[in-house]
């Protein structure tokens, strides 16, 4: 046998029990893992899991009131549906493939059909405890890491019919974690809005909708942004809303049995092909696709017998067809679109006026920059794109898997950072696998109020699009991640600035989609000749220094340029801290730029003054 060649026999096969299985392989039964910076990562996918069961139970018409509590790292979730049979409680949340929804006669439309999700949440979760009441009895077990730890007999209960949930995900599984209330909030309202009469209390507070993807759109887009009043048409099993905004891009929100598929899918696809077929036909006119599409706003919902999606985290639907002997879902929402729609605009002359006029529109700005666009797209070949400005990385967001291997598109990200010291540190540090770095030069223009002729025009702008490939929208985006890398000075935050300006101005959707963040980078390194720390702010500062004891030395990094490749490589690695740029619902994103980077007003130059004064006091004190 050769020198170092491993021996495989039959005592290299291992059998793997369910709680081995998912914490050795977390990813397959929730996708990424993460800090709870992102609204995709583990510990939501966790509490989506549990929801969902009371979801489902209202559904099928038992319990119009779910409660949630989440403190800390601990979530509880009450729901007043008809309870798990008690006999089966440790089995349902403890046996892999265990569970009511292969019985289709009591879950037809249901999302989780696996049998897998609470089981992953017992697993990945240091403590866990389920009971459920039922009949004047209860039974409850508890569990840490998937180990039941207590199973006592059932009891009589007074309580009303229904299950309790409690759950701590393990911090050695999500490093750093802690829940974002904006993400959580997102993620009920959505359950509200699928789900009209449910009420929904959330830490005290009441979630409810009575008018179902009408009052998604009312709460996602401002009334006196869209150029025409919300269509509404709901059918069986279909509920579709939409209207034109004169935002850029488009703008979905889609779901299957009331699961938010964020990445869309069969569904998805057939109602933005049926809209545009239906908008040509009305009007007489072959309207160019994206003119069609551009400044979209819309949510569609669909109800699908035993559903197939492309993940275990249920974020893109692939299922053809509605139902196994059904329709194709293409034909299925094409029918609905093309026949309630155009009754639609043929009753409601106003809104037709509008939404063709939103159209044409579009197709005026189209053709203006076209001879441009193709100027542009010359000169970003001439501009050697991917040597030059982009240090590129190997694998992207939209390269196609072939299912061997570990997926690594979801942690693909670009760093765009200012000055050539900062580009070069992150270069040397980086993953070449999934980071890429694209490096500014000079600030960026202050492209508010401008149109986006400004893009192709402006060299940094029309260079960045071609980088992160979203010239024609996000089905090409290459990263999973848009980082914002810029110093923590008054000229970083300039920039910073900038930038998202541009983002929200041209592309919104990677904003609201969750793609777009800032790389948080250590204020000081205190250190002495044992032990090195490194502080995002004063308070990590004073207990590093209560830590190190003596005198240790410490450094304030006033620039990205000033840290060592050797050390950066700690701060975007597995412990990279990273802030979401987030937009909620109350926010007016046209008042938004208007004030920091509209005309001077005295307001805005009174806000800077104050927050200047701020940063100087911070920075005296540090030195």
């Amino acid at each position: 046998m050769a020198k170092g060649t491993v021996t495989y026999n039959e005592d290299s096969i291992r059998s793997l029990d369910w709680r081995e299985h998912i914490r050795m392989r977390p990813g397959m039964y929730i996708g990424k893992l993460g800090d709870g910076s992102s609204a995709d990562d583990g510990i939501y996918v966790l509490l989506k899991e549990v929801i969902d069961n009371s979801i489902d139970e209202y559904v099928m018409g038992f319990g119009k009131t779910i409660e949630i509590i989440i403190s800390d790292h601990r979530v509880e979730v009450r729901d007043y549906g008809r309870g798990i049979p008690l006999g089966k409680v440790v089995d349902c949340v403890s046996k892999i493939n265990t569970g009511g929804k292969y019985d289709s006669a009591a879950f037809q439309k249901s999302v989780g059909l696996n049998g897998v999700g609470t089981k992953a949440v017992n697993a990945l979760s240091t403590y866990f405890k389920v009971q459920s009441f039922r009949d004047g009895k209860t039974k409850l077990a508890e569990f840490t890491r998937g180990d039941k730890t207590t199973d006592p007999r059932m009891s009589k209960s007074g309580e009303k019919n229904g299950t309790y949930i409690t759950f701590e995900p393990d911090g050695k599984v999500f490093k750093n974690f802690h829940f974002r209330p904006q993400y959580i909030e997102n993620q009920i309202w959505n359950y509200a809005f699928l789900n009209a009469g449910l009420t929904i209390v959330f830490n005290g507070q009441k979630y409810r909708s009575e008018n179902g993807l009408k009052d998604l759109l009312a709460k996602k887009t401002k009334e006196e942004n869209l150029r025409y009043p919300v269509i509404h048409l709901k059918g069986d099993d279909i509920e579709i809303a939409l209207s034109h905004s004169d935002q850029y891009g488009e703008e979905y929100y889609s779901f299957v049995n009331g699961q938010y598929t964020t990445q869309g899918g069969t569904h998805l696809q057939a109602f933005r092909e049926a809209v545009v077929e239906t908008v040509r036909k009305f009007y007489g006119k072959q309207y160019d696709v994206q003119d069609i599409r551009n400044g979209i706003v819309a949510a569609v919902s669909v109800r699908v017998q035993e559903p197939v999606f492309e993940s275990q985290t249920k974020t893109k639907l692939g299922s053809l067809n509605v139902a196994p002997k059904g329709p194709s879902m293409r034909q299925f929402v094409s029918d609905f679109i093309k026949q309630r729609l155009d009754n639609y605009l043929h009753r409601n002359k106003e809104v037709a006026d509008a939404l063709e006029k939103r159209i044409k529109q579009s197709e005026r700005e189209r053709k203006e920059i076209a001879g441009i666009k193709k100027l542009a797209n010359e000169r970003a070949k001439k501009a050697n794109l991917h040597n030059k400005k982009l240090r590129d990385c190997r694998i992207h967001l939209d390269d196609k898997h072939n299912g061997k291997g570990e997926d690594r598109r979801p942690e693909t990200m670009i760093f765009i950072t200012e000055g050539d010291s900062a580009s070069g540190s992150i270069t040397k540090a980086r993953d070449v696998q999934t980071q890429a770095v694209f490096s500014l030069r000079g600030k960026p223009l202050n492209c508010f109020s401008l149109t986006k002729k400004i893009v192709y025009e402006n060299e940094e702008f029309n260079l960045l699009q071609h980088a992160l490939n979203i010239e024609d929208g996000l089905d090409g985006l290459r990263y999973q991640k848009i980082i914002v890398a810029t110093d923590a000075d008054v000229d970083g935050m300039h920039i910073r600035l900038l930038l998202l300006t541009f983002f929200l101005q041209f592309f919104p959707d990677l904003v609201r989609q969750g793609h777009v963040f800032i790389l948080e980078t250590p204020l000081f390194r205190v250190r002495n000749k044992k032990e090195t720390i490194y502080c995002y702010n004063e308070e990590e500062k004073q207990q590093a220094m209560e830590k190190l004891g003596s005198k240790p030395e410490i450094t304030r990094f006033k620039g990205l340029g000033e840290i060592s490749p050797d050390e950066f490589g700690q701060f975007i690695g597995e412990d990279i801290r990273l802030e979401p740029v987030l937009l909620d619902d109350e926010t007016n994103t046209k008042k938004l730029l208007t004030f920091y980077m509209g005309k001077n007003t005295s307001t805005r130059q009174e806000f800077i003054i104050d927050r200047l004064r701020v940063e100087k006091d911070l920075v005296e004190e540090a030195v």
